[in-house]
């Protein structure tokens, strides 16, 4: 609750002390790094996480999200090998978990590895979640990265109908349009996208697409 009303620094305050008062219990800690993460503290989060996995005792099905939400706070601290055993370890748990499809499918993605094996994963997610834009603007991403770019764009296109406020969402957009000839609607995807207040590494890379595309055309910003 504290949380919710922004009093995260009093809510950490409190959590704190639960957790010296019951050293024994996971929940405290994976609390803790839950708010961090939230916070974008995300090497604090990840020390929270370790603490509490590593009071499970034997870990069980049951603990899956621990093992997912200290994957997503090593992924954004940039601990990509632990991220990924944990992705891992989480499907070992819960092999149809669709979030963790996603999110590990999208990640591969990103890096252009394992993109079979990501499309079949984030497909997956989309059969259980069939109207996520989220989910289906990865499997759109992991189509361009496979060079499809006209199943890319219908994807990206529904994507963007679905979730019309995220910046990541309408940027893909743009770079898919941008593949398929269609230059001056994915300058205006990139546009839309950048007054959508994407977080600091998207808005890096619009504005490094931005630029120089509207140099290229010729278009004043």
């Amino acid at each position: 609750l504290l949380q919710k009303l922004e009093r995260s620094d009093d809510a950490l305050r409190m959590l704190e002390d639960v957790a010296r008062a019951q050293p024994d219990r996971p929940e405290p800690q994976g609390l803790i790094g839950d708010i961090l993460r939230i916070k974008r503290r995300f090497p604090e989060a990840v020390q929270a996480y370790d603490k509490a996995i590593a009071l499970l005792g034997t870990p069980q099905p049951a603990h899956w999200p621990l093992y997912y939400d200290r994957a997503i706070a090593l992924e954004r601290s940039k601990q990509w090998e632990r991220a990924e055993a944990d992705f891992l370890q989480a499907l070992r748990f819960v092999p149809d978990q669709p979030f963790v499809l996603n999110y590990l499918g999208y990640s591969w993605a990103e890096q252009g590895r394992n993109l079979e094996q990501a499309k079949a994963m984030i497909e997956r997610a989309v059969q259980q979640r069939p109207n996520d834009g989220s989910m289906i603007d990865s499997l759109g991403w992991v189509a361009m990265r496979m060079g499809d770019t006209a199943t890319a764009v219908r994807l990206l296109e529904r994507a963007a109908e679905l979730e019309p406020a995220d910046a990541t969402v309408n940027g893909h957009l743009g770079d898919a349009y941008w593949e398929a000839g269609r230059r001056l609607e994915a300058v205006f995807q990139w546009r839309r996208a950048l007054n959508l207040k994407p977080e600091p590494e998207e808005k890096e890379r619009l504005e490094g697409r931005l630029g120089p595309a509207e140099l290229q055309l010729g278009i004043t910003p």
